[in-house]
């Protein structure tokens, strides 16, 4: 995967990420059917951390769960961590 097919899918993927955070926080507001943490997870999972943690922070949205204050930061520095050593090997 060349670096502009990798900036596409992670702007993609952080982009889907932030979206979802406020669509799920507009959902939670609305007492409608919400979006599962699993889904919310595997979006941050699969490189969408910095989304996911800018969305949560954004819209207030699981600021309280242990969980994602902690893991989304985490998996963030993991993924710099990743892209830079692919970057620069």
């Amino acid at each position: 995967m060349g670096i502009t097919l990798l900036t596409i899918y992670l702007v993609a993927i952080n982009v889907a990420a932030y979206n979802i955070m406020g669509s799920d926080k507009k959902k939670a507001r609305n007492h409608e059917y919400r979006i599962s943490e699993r889904t919310l997870w595997l979006f941050a999972f699969f490189g969408g951390a910095t989304g996911g943690y800018i969305g949560m922070k954004h819209f207030h949205h699981k600021t309280k769960h242990v969980s994602f204050k902690r893991g989304f930061p985490t998996l963030m520095i993991i993924q710099v961590a990743i892209l830079a050593y692919w970057i620069f090997r």
